[in-house]
């Protein structure tokens, strides 16, 4: 044999065993799945109808755990509430890591709140919660800021006169708002342009990750991330974005009072300085620029999106938001704000609201998970790094838990004395380490922004009830709520 031929052959041997070593199910024994094919792996397989789909497909033939091939990489996904509880609860350690999505990937990396990992994302997820509620969470002052944002909001709702309106902008504004206020520390009109441009671009970006184009980068970066795609829109729309936060950074660090820190980025900047001896440090420039476009993104973008579903299921049952104005009558009435007090004394408005998120099931799959070392898992082992995906959608709509779980009821969340009834099932914001540092927050700004405006509108559709549909605009990483027209009547 020619030299030259017995290299190529040994070097060929040589990147083939990289491979398998490589691949995380020759060093463990996953879950069983679909046969892949090359390169293909189980896309030929999928249903037609998305990946919920093909999940529930999947399920029934494998079980609550199994895994797909997403092009070449082997993914273990967990169905139904149990499953899920089991990893990211009572094995929450080994189920902390996180996988970026592959579209942010390029801009996101290994840094931020959260798509980090290890002693990285404790140390900045500790820095999150603490300097978030310093500057508001779980106090009366974000509270106060968010029944501030309402009233700027029920001003600008008056002015409309009933006409029928786009609410998507005004939504993303009022959340934006909250956020703007812990992070940047300002609240923002709402017709400034800079601000309506950033708005519009986290629009697009939560768009674009929720095509089929997002889904089959996701199964083949790989090898789409050198050809034109969607890919290439959300990493530009991030970088403007970013553009912004960085000038946002630069004013904040050009009149910093050390001893009267007025948001995030000025706590971040002094910590910054505290350990700049450190070589270790995570309090760096890319951590803080990436955690506050984490923030800035998931803070508005969840929130209004949620609001804009509930509306829209508002229309299409208006006899549901009637009940809820009754409550508020008999609670709020109509001569103070409401509060956050008043919670624990509307268990119908908290249900409707637990509904709607339930329902509207807007991040049906989950943030990516990987295990940060081998695991047993029912009886699998689950080498170091494999990913996993959480179907967060296959515990909300979870038959075992709602008796309905396709329709909008929200007696799902009360008891045969129409008191609150937790559910196991009811995970919105993920469960365990990883849960949404925000939820708190958010779920502050859905009780005030829904109850100060139903105390102060009626909401009609100028189309019937029985016209109005449901099914998102688009529906991958994030369920889209479709365009609709709503008139606010002062009551």
């Amino acid at each position: 044999m020619e030299p030259s031929t017995l290299l190529l052959l040994t070097l060929l041997l040589g990147f083939l065993v990289l491979l398998v070593r490589r691949h995380p199910k020759a060093r463990g024994r996953l879950p069983p799945g679909p046969r892949p094919l090359p390169f293909l792996g189980n896309l030929l397989q999928m249903d037609k109808g998305g990946l919920l789909n093909s999940f529930r497909q999947f399920q029934g033939k494998y079980g609550d755990v199994f895994t797909l091939h997403l092009g070449p990489k082997p993914v273990v996904m967990l169905y139904g509430t149990e499953a899920i509880r089991e990893a990211l609860v009572d094995q929450a350690e080994a189920f902390s890591g996180r996988t970026a999505i592959a579209v942010l990937k390029p801009i996101f990396m290994d840094y931020g709140v959260i798509f980090s990992n290890g002693e990285r994302w404790k140390i900045l997820r500790r820095f999150s919660l603490v300097t978030m509620r310093d500057f508001g969470m779980g106090k009366r002052s974000v509270e106060e800021r968010i029944q501030e944002e309402a009233q700027c909001l029920v001003e600008e709702l008056r002015k409309s006169q009933g006409a029928p309106l786009d609410p998507t902008f005004l939504f993303q504004c009022i959340t934006a708002n909250i956020i703007c206020s812990i992070v940047f520390g300002e609240r923002f009109d709402y017709r400034d342009g800079q601000f309506l441009r950033l708005l519009d671009l986290f629009y697009q970006i939560t768009s674009l990750l929720s095509t089929l184009s997002s889904q089959m980068f996701e199964f083949f970066s790989g090898f789409l991330k050198y050809f034109p795609g969607t890919h290439v829109q959300v990493s530009k729309n991030l970088q403007e974005i970013l553009e912004y936060i960085g000038h946002s950074v630069e004013k904040h660090r050009a009149n910093l009072d050390p001893s009267n820190p007025r948001d995030f980025i000025d706590t971040y900047l002094l910590r910054m300085e505290k350990e700049k001896s450190n070589p270790h440090t995570e309090f760096h420039h890319r951590n803080l620029m990436i955690t506050v476009l984490s923030l800035f993104f998931a803070g508005t973008e969840t929130s209004s999106t949620t609001l804009r579903y509930g509306f829209l299921l508002l229309l299409k049952y208006p006899h549901v938001a009637e009940k809820v104005q009754k409550e508020i009558d008999q609670v709020i009435g109509s001569h103070r704000q409401p509060s956050l007090e008043d919670r624990h004394k509307m268990p119908y408005t908290e249900a409707v609201i637990n509904e709607i998120q339930r329902f509207s099931d807007i991040i049906p799959a989950g943030v990516p998970h990987r295990v940060t070392r081998d695991t047993w898992f029912r009886g699998y082992l689950l080498p170091k790094d494999t990913e996993v995906y959480p179907i967060l959608s296959s515990a909300l709509h979870d038959p075992k838990y709602f008796k309905q779980p396709d329709t909008f009821n929200p007696d799902h969340f009360l008891d045969a004395n129409g008191a609150l009834k937790k559910n196991e099932a009811f995970m919105p914001f993920s469960i365990g380490k990883r849960i949404c540092l925000g939820e708190g927050i958010a779920r502050s700004e859905l009780f005030l922004f829904f109850t100060t405006i139903l105390q102060n509108f009626s909401v009609s559709s100028p189309m019937a009830p029985k016209d109005i549909d449901l099914s998102p605009k688009e529906d991958g990483f994030a369920r889209v709520p479709p365009e609709y027209q709503i008139c606010f009547l002062a009551r």
